[in-house]
């Protein structure tokens, strides 16, 4: 079965951001496939290269990190959440004229556009968060 999977919640302050990982992690480990894993809303947040949780949590930035390196999940973040909390890739922060950027790598900055044609090309689209 081909899964996207779309993300609302931020990480740590909402169960929905781990939920989603989890789910992503059993599908792929039986042996379904996920299409697109979808960040907007606060879920962009997970997308964030500077945030350095405590040692003795889940590290959700890096796990994404490892789904997408282990696996070739695409984690995309929506562009216009991106930017009203302050993540932009390089590209962006040079349009907006911005001394730097703070895109995890892994992810992709895109338009909702994205979360529609996974959707379409998938057999389930499951959400996570508020």
């Amino acid at each position: 079965m081909i899964f996207t999977v779309h993300v609302l919640a931020a990480p740590y302050s909402h169960q929905g951001n781990l939920s989603a990982l989890r789910f992503c992690q059993a599908a792929i480990a039986a042996e379904h496939r996920i299409k697109r894993v979808f960040f907007s809303g606060d879920g962009v947040l997970t997308g964030t290269e500077l945030a350095s949780p405590p040692q003795d949590e889940i590290n959700l930035y890096s796990a994404w990190n490892e789904l997408n390196e282990s696996h070739s999940v695409e984690l995309v973040v929506c562009i216009s959440a991106c930017l009203r909390r302050g993540i932009i890739n390089a590209s962006e922060a040079a349009r907006y004229e911005k001394s730097a950027s703070n895109l995890a790598p892994g992810f992709v900055l895109s338009g909702l556009g994205q979360l529609v044609e996974a959707g379409l090309e998938s057999e389930r689209l499951i959400t996570f968060g508020a």
